[in-house]
C-alpha cells in the first residue's frame, strides 16, 4: 500500500510539473520584447529586445520631427502610433548599415508601423534610448543583417549621409539648409563643458592633459579653473558679441568652446579676429591691438571655421537664441556679429583642416550634441556662401 501511495504521489508531481512548464511557456514567450515603457524604465545597459511603432525622428534630447527627415541616424519608437510626448519615446541609433532599410529619410512610410529592436537600453541625445544595436524586424517578421560591432573599417559618422539634403546647394539656400541640419542639438551644462573639453581637446600624446589653443601648450586635464597659469573655456565666438553669455546652447556650443590659458584668454577678451598688432610675451604667434586678435599660424583655419559655424548655427530661429552674423569689421562690441569676414576667408584658405579637428569633429558628434561643423567636413562650402 506504502508503494502505492509512493508512486501515485510521484506520477501526481510529474503531472503538476509538467503543467506549470506548459503553462509557463507562451508567458517567457511574450516577456521576448520589452514595451516602449518598460524599456523607458530599464536604461540599465542591459541587452534587450523592445517593440514599438516608429513615430519620428529624435534630433535632440526633447525634439522629435515628424517630416522633412535630416538623416537616417535615428527613430523614436513608442507604444502607440499617435504618441506625441517625448517622455513616452524611446530613441533608437540607427547603426549604418541598416540606415537605409529602417531610416525614415530613405524610408519614410515606416512611420506608425511597428518594430522589434533589439540593442542595449541606454541613453541616445542625452534621452532614454537603445544604442548598439544588434537587429531590428518588422511586424511581418523581417529580419536584417547583424551589423559587427569590432568591424574597423565601419565609419564612425557617415558624413555624406549627414549632409545628403544640402548636396548640390549654393549661397543662402546652403546655409539654410546646413542650418536645418545641425539645429537641435543636445545642449550641454556649461559646467559639463569642463569635461567635455578634457575629451575634445585632449593631447594625443598624453592622455592626462589637453592642448591649450592660443599657445599649443600641453597641460594637466586637472588644472583648469580660474589660477592665473589654469586653463579656463575660452568662447571663440566671444559670448559679449550678441551677449548670450554662458547660456545653454551658443554659451555651451562645443564647437567654438576651447581650453585656453587664463591670463591669455583674458588679453583676447572679446575682441574681433584680424591680422597684426604685438605678439602677446606668454602665448607666442598670436597678435593683438586695441580691437582685435590675431592666433597662431596653426590654428587661424579653426578659429575661421569655428566662426563660420556659429553663424550657420544660430539664426534667431528658435525663441532666446541670438541670431549671429559675420561682418568685415572690428569693434563689433554687443552686436551680435564677428569679424573679420575676409580674414577668416583668408584664413580658411590658408590653415586647411586637420586631422586633430576632424577627430574633435567626430567625438562632439557621437558623445555629446549630435550636430557637426559642416566646414571641417566640407571646407569649400564657405566660399559657397560668403564668397
Amino acid at each position: 500500500m506504502r508503494l502505492h501511495a509512493l508512486c501515485k504521489k510521484t506520477w501526481v508531481m510529474s503531472l503538476l510539473v509538467f503543467a506549470l512548464v506548459v503553462s509557463l511557456t507562451p508567458v517567457s514567450q511574450a516577456a521576448a520584447s520589452l514595451s516602449v515603457s518598460q524599456a523607458l524604465e530599464n536604461q540599465n545597459n542591459s541587452v534587450q529586445a523592445v517593440k514599438g511603432y516608429v513615430v519620428g525622428q529624435p534630433t535632440g534630447t526633447s525634439t522629435v520631427i515628424t517630416s522633412n527627415y535630416p538623416n537616417d541616424y535615428a527613430l523614436a519608437l513608442a507604444d502607440s502610433a499617435n504618441e506625441t510626448n517625448t517622455d513616452k519615446m524611446v530613441y533608437v541609433q540607427i547603426p549604418s548599415n541598416l540606415r537605409s532599410t529602417f531610416g525614415l529619410q530613405s524610408r519614410s512610410e515606416l512611420k506608425g508601423k511597428s518594430l522589434t529592436v533589439t540593442g542595449t537600453l541606454t541613453p541616445y541625445f542625452s534621452h532614454p534610448g537603445i544604442k548598439s544595436v544588434t537587429s531590428i524586424s518588422t511586424e511581418t517578421g523581417g529580419t536584417d543583417p547583424t551589423p559587427d560591432p569590432t568591424d574597423p573599417t565601419e565609419p564612425t559618422v557617415p558624413v555624406e549621409d549627414y549632409y545628403r539634403t544640402a548636396a548640390g546647394k549654393t549661397g543662402n539656400t546652403l546655409k539654410t539648409q546646413l542650418h536645418n541640419i545641425i539645429d537641435h542639438h543636445t545642449e550641454l551644462s556649461y559646467s559639463s563643458v569642463w569635461e567635455a573639453l578634457k575629451k575634445t581637446d585632449e593631447d594625443p600624446a598624453n592622455a592626462n592633459n589637453v592642448i591649450l589653443l592660443y599657445t599649443g601648450r600641453s597641460q594637466s586635464k586637472s588644472t583648469n579653473g580660474g589660477g592665473v597659469d589654469d586653463w579656463n573655456r575660452e568662447h571663440v565666438w566671444a559670448k559679449s558679441h550678441g551677449d548670450f553669455g554662458t547660456a545653454m546652447g551658443p554659451g555651451t556650443d562645443l564647437h567654438h568652446l576651447r581650453p585656453t590659458d587664463v591670463s591669455v584668454n583674458g588679453t583676447r577678451g572679446n575682441l574681433d579676429f584680424d591680422n597684426g598688432g604685438t605678439e602677446h610675451s606668454e602665448a607666442l604667434g598670436n597678435y593683438f591691438d586695441s580691437d582685435s586678435w590675431e592666433p597662431r599660424d596653426e590654428v587661424k583655419g579653426d578659429v575661421a571655421r569655428m566662426l563660420f559655424y556659429m553663424a550657420v548655427r544660430y539664426e534667431g530661429d528658435v525663441s532666446d537664441e541670438p541670431d549671429l552674423e559675420l561682418n568685415n569689421t572690428v569693434n563689433n562690441g554687443t552686436a551680435p556679429y564677428h569679424g573679420k569676414l575676409s580674414v577668416l576667408l583668408q584664413w580658411n584658405a590658408e590653415d586647411p583642416v586637420d586631422d586633430r579637428e576632424r577627430r574633435r569633429n567626430d567625438i562632439i558628434y557621437s558623445d555629446y550634441q549630435h550636430n557637426r561643423n559642416p566646414f571641417i567636413d566640407h571646407p569649400e562650402w564657405v566660399n559657397e556662401i560668403w564668397n
